[in-house]
């Protein structure tokens, strides 16, 4: 294992992170934020955890945007700060009126009595991975005891702390290094630390740049959820704009749809959003990213069967071990706090239309020579 006290990196103590994680910060250091009343009429605005939109997660919104999903609604996506817990504090402080935490960090608001549900589940799998240098993975999650998990922001932890509890893993015996973002993934692949958690999307992303991992993937060993989409237990409470919301979350409902139905031009749309996104990455690797995605969206469909379904017993779960491992205070149920009264009217979209856009497409030569029989095979 490395020593990481001679990386020049932050080694973060369990007890530090949970107290760093409960303090504010200043709203006039986010940047890229507009500062002031976040919910205009007939507009919503979304937030992002990962301090960018230059990215393949949020093909759906893209998607919806192009071919006019949102209807007359407005909307607004802001990349927010990379701090991983800035995109339930900016929903709290009504800077932005939808937010897209992981579970752990949704389950922290709720610990500071943040008055928030979660009102529509992107991912049905486990959408976190760990990406070890080559020939380094363990056999299993197990393997991971004893070593240093390598992390782009300090509040990732409370990530990777009930996913590893949930599976078995000891987590008093990792240590968690935060080597920043957007580093942390080349600080493991130059021998610092021993994996470092990613996810997918990200993983094709990091192949197309030359970090080449063997990978632990969480949809092969996790039963917990992905992030969602958080909103304000005022506004899910309120006639009127719980109608508003069904609406925007009807338009990404649509834009999954057509994702799953034509992943290529899913991508290429992102790509012609983002130039210098599509600089980075070959349409093949582009492809796949997104597939890896969309794999994870429609994850557990089975169980599902809608976009935006929560499967309560995964967040049971997920609550369970947050409040063994003393990450999760309060006395509040799953049913309190993650909420499928939303999701009929989102999928109460004209299928037939969805359908036909996504066959009509025109894709351009690069990503007609995708092979997406081919990346499925490999996902």
């Amino acid at each position: 294992m490395n020593d990481a006290s001679k990386t020049g990196r932050t080694v973060i103590g369990r007890r530090r992170l949970l107290t760093a994680a409960a303090v504010g910060f200043s709203l006039a250091a986010v940047g890229g934020l507009t500062i002031g009343s976040a919910f205009a009429a007939d507009a919503i605005r979304w937030v992002s955890p990962r301090g960018t939109l230059e990215v393949l997660d949020d093909y759906p919104y893209w998607v919806a945007k192009k071919f006019g999903y949102f209807g007359d609604l407005e909307t607004e996506i802001e990349p927010g700060p990379s701090d991983a817990t800035a995109t339930v504090k900016l929903v709290d402080q009504d800077q932005a009126d939808v937010g897209y935490p992981s579970p752990g960090v949704f389950s922290l608001a709720l610990a500071q009595g943040i008055p928030l549900v979660s009102a529509f589940e992107m991912g049905g799998s486990d959408v976190f991975d760990f990406a070890f240098r080559k020939g380094e993975a363990p056999d299993d999650i197990k393997g991971i005891e004893g070593m240093t998990i390598v992390l782009g922001s300090a509040g990732w932890q409370s990530i990777v702390d009930p996913m590893l509890t949930a599976a078995g893993v000891d987590i008093s015996k990792v240590t968690y290094v935060d080597a920043g973002w957007p580093t942390w993934g080349t600080a493991v692949a130059a021998g610092q630390g021993d994996t470092a958690l990613a996810w997918e999307g990200l993983r094709a992303q990091w192949k197309g740049q030359g970090l080449d991992f063997d990978y632990i993937l969480g949809r092969d060993f996790s039963q917990l959820p992905a992030n969602s989409f958080v909103i304000r237990k005022a506004d899910f409470d309120d006639p009127e704009k719980r109608e508003m919301y069904e609406k925007y979350f009807r338009g990404w409902a649509m834009g999954l749809e057509f994702g799953y139905l034509n992943p290529r031009a899913a991508t290429q749309i992102v790509m012609e959003q983002f130039p210098g996104l599509a600089s980075q990455m070959t349409p093949d690797v582009a492809v796949e990213s997104m597939m890896q995605l969309a794999n994870v969206y429609r994850g557990r469909w089975d169980e599902r069967g809608k976009w935006g379904q929560h499967i309560m017993p995964s967040w049971d779960l997920f609550f369970e071990t947050g409040r063994e491992i003393g990450q999760i205070s309060g006395d509040f149920t799953t049913e309190e706090v993650v909420k499928n009264d939303l999701v009929d009217a989102a999928n109460d979209f004209d299928a037939a239309k969805v359908k036909a856009d996504a066959d009509g497409f025109e894709l351009n030569d690069d990503y007609k020579a995708v092979d997406v029989k081919a990346i499925e095979q490999a996902l």
